[in-house]
């Protein structure tokens, strides 16, 4: 799924009716790392997308400072837009984890919402968590949240179910622009939680722990090993 000009611009819509408690999580977020961290931190943000995560965290913490990295150019556009009036330092990077060069700190704390999912292989997720750990002091709080469950069980099916109602009943989009729809999410990788709990551990992250769910989606807060 490649974000371009239109499904960037379409974004801010269609996360809210996939992920119909999108902004509590993005709440939930906030309170975690607002309870974890100091008034002064350095933030590690991978998937940055439009900004709303960054817009979300830097509320009330004015002397965060934030590292995006997104592979899409015109997320980055809205994002650049959205967020140049924050006091914050700020800087956004076109690439993934695993491309991009970062600044040669270790940050007090990182996230990876919503991209997981896009990332098919399963060596390449573990690579992702890995660099992103390598990236963060030790006992640095993160945020993983991601598409879960395993198509066609019937916990996910029934879950497919309502994700297919709600977009039924909340838009104008036909049943078959619905189905077409969830070829495109069907396509996505998704991982049962146990699977995801072992990739965390593998990659350096210790005592992770549900927070969020909602159908398709799960999120779990975790921490950087200590030395």
């Amino acid at each position: 799924m490649e974000f371009n000009n239109t499904l960037a611009n379409e974004y801010e819509k269609g996360i809210r009716r996939t992920l119909p408690s999108y902004d509590a999580m993005l709440r939930l977020t906030q309170t975690f790392y607002q309870f974890a961290l100091p008034e002064n931190a350095e933030f590690l943000v991978v998937g940055s997308g439009s900004g709303n995560e960054i817009l979300q965290l830097a509320e009330k913490r004015p002397h965060w400072s934030f590292v995006g990295i997104d592979p899409s150019e015109a997320m980055l556009q809205i994002a650049g837009e959205r967020l140049k009036s924050l006091p914050n330092n700020i800087s956004l990077y076109q690439g993934t984890i695993l491309d991009t060069k970062l600044p040669s700190v270790k940050f007090d704390a990182a996230s990876c919402v919503l991209v997981l999912h896009f990332i098919q292989d399963d060596q390449e997720k573990l690579a992702t968590l890995k660099k992103i750990a390598n990236n963060l002091k030790p006992g640095a709080p993160f945020v993983l949240v991601s598409k879960y469950g395993q198509p066609g069980t019937l916990e996910t099916e029934l879950q497919f179910d309502l994700w297919r109602a709600y977009w039924l009943q909340h838009t104008k989009l036909s049943p078959s622009d619905v189905a077409e729809m969830e070829k495109s999410i069907r396509s996505l990788s998704f991982m049962c939680e146990e699977d995801i709990l072992a990739l965390l551990q593998q990659a350096g992250f210790t005592k992770p722990s549900r927070f969020f769910a909602t159908t398709l989606f799960g999120g779990w807060i975790c921490y950087k090993e200590s030395v």
